[in-house]
């Protein structure tokens, strides 16, 4: 008989499972009776198979679907009125509704959930208080608030969502940390330049990425604006790169329901050979690898991944100073910093990272310290455990 308390882990998709919350649900597995919880059926057995955790399915949503999500919310607190568990811990908007008011119901003793961002923070009039209202219910039924970066809890605060007594974050931010083993420009030294020739990139090329969705708020069209400045009185060129010699490498899926991009930026990104789109890929290191710097213009986060990647891997970066991406980069240490939505400022750091060879070694050199020193996995994990086991009066 398995005499260990049972935790449930709920977000909106398994892709959050995969790789936000990479390797986190088996290490709990020591202490913890482990269940994931979450939509698209085929896809969580799979994974709850590959990493070896027990799933349960429940469909849920990314759009605002209230029928369907208290349909959701009815099967969820059957399932965890049979289980009992001792913790269920949401994460994601949609999972963090329906998984708080399931367990509330089901009186499940300790309600966590984490806030790894706010799509709120974008919207506007009543899709906005909509919003609000959804997120302060959300916090209502959790007995516990994890924001993953110090700009997400001074955020919450601020718009009273949630009173300071229910926040905690855990370590030093971020949901999950950097596997720094892993994510180590080491292990591509010897092919960076065959995964430039596998992309028709010259050698001597400038490369600058992004990894993530390519949407609105992520400022794609912002950087592809700027990158398409070149040959303009705002031109992007570095000194020794001529026109073709700069890159723009755009690693993720083309999301065309929730906030499509313009259909300029489209026509861009299709037509500017200069400009390669390789879409969703399942190990996005050899793409670091190939690239000079990270380019990040989202407009909101949480503790972005990809920043602690790309640095993990070597990357000075280019961020917004918006939470997560704000402490993560230290300006003039291992990246730069500039505003939210400004295509200018955007194009100019860009031309800054190229042109000026000493600032940029300085950045390429404090990148991956910078990563290992604050954000390494294993602790993130530690840190989570021993709240858990606090909570359970361990």
């Amino acid at each position: 008989m398995n005499d260990k308390p049972k935790l449930i882990r709920i977000t909106t998709i398994p892709l959050s499972l995969e790789k936000l919350l990479e390797g986190q649900l088996g290490y709990m597995q020591s202490n913890f009776e482990v269940t994931a919880i979450s939509a698209e059926k085929e896809k969580l057995e799979i994974l709850g198979k590959t990493e070896g955790y027990a799933t349960y399915h429940t469909e849920m949503t990314r759009q605002i679907t209230p029928l369907a999500d208290l349909k959701s919310v009815y099967i969820l607190y059957k399932y965890l009125k049979k289980e009992k568990p001792a913790i269920v811990h949401s994460h994601t908007p949609k999972a963090g509704i329906v998984g708080m008011m399931a367990a509330l119901m089901a009186g499940v003793p300790h309600r966590l959930h984490t806030v790894a961002g706010l799509p709120l923070m974008e919207a506007t009039g009543m899709k906005r208080k909509l919003l609000d209202f959804v997120e302060k219910l959300t916090y209502r039924f959790a007995t516990k608030v994890y924001p993953n970066s110090k700009g997400l809890y001074d955020f919450i605060v601020a718009e009273k969502l949630a009173k300071s007594s229910k926040l905690k974050i855990i370590g030093q931010g971020s949901s999950n940390g950097i596997d720094t083993q892993y994510f180590d420009p080491t292990l591509f030294e010897s092919t960076r330049n065959t995964l430039r020739q596998n992309l028709n990139i010259p050698e001597d090329s400038f490369v600058f990425v992004f990894v993530g969705r390519l949407v609105g708020d992520k400022g794609i069209n912002e950087l592809v604006e700027a990158f398409e400045r070149r040959g303009t009185n705002d031109e992007l060129r570095g000194e020794e790169y001529g026109d073709s010699n700069i890159k723009l490498l755009l690693v993720g899926p083309l999301e065309t329901e929730l906030d499509p991009l313009k259909a300029e930026t489209l026509l861009a990104i299709e037509n500017n050979a200069d400009i390669l789109a390789v879409g969703y890929q399942n190990d996005v290191r050899p793409y670091f690898a190939a690239a000079d710097a990270l380019v990040f213009p989202s407009y909101r986060e949480g503790f972005p991944n990809v920043v602690m990647q790309a640095g993990a891997m070597g990357l000075p970066s280019i961020v917004t100073d918006i939470n997560g991406c704000n402490e993560i980069i230290i300006p003039n240490l291992n990246g730069i910093i500039i505003p939210s939505k400004n295509t200018k400022a955007l194009a100019e750091a860009m031309q800054l990272l190229m042109n000026d060879k000493s600032l940029y070694q300085q950045l390429k050199d404090n990148a991956r310290i910078q990563i290992t020193s604050r954000f390494e996995r294993r602790e993130v994990w530690e840190a989570l455990l021993k709240e858990y086991k606090s909570l359970l009066g361990e």
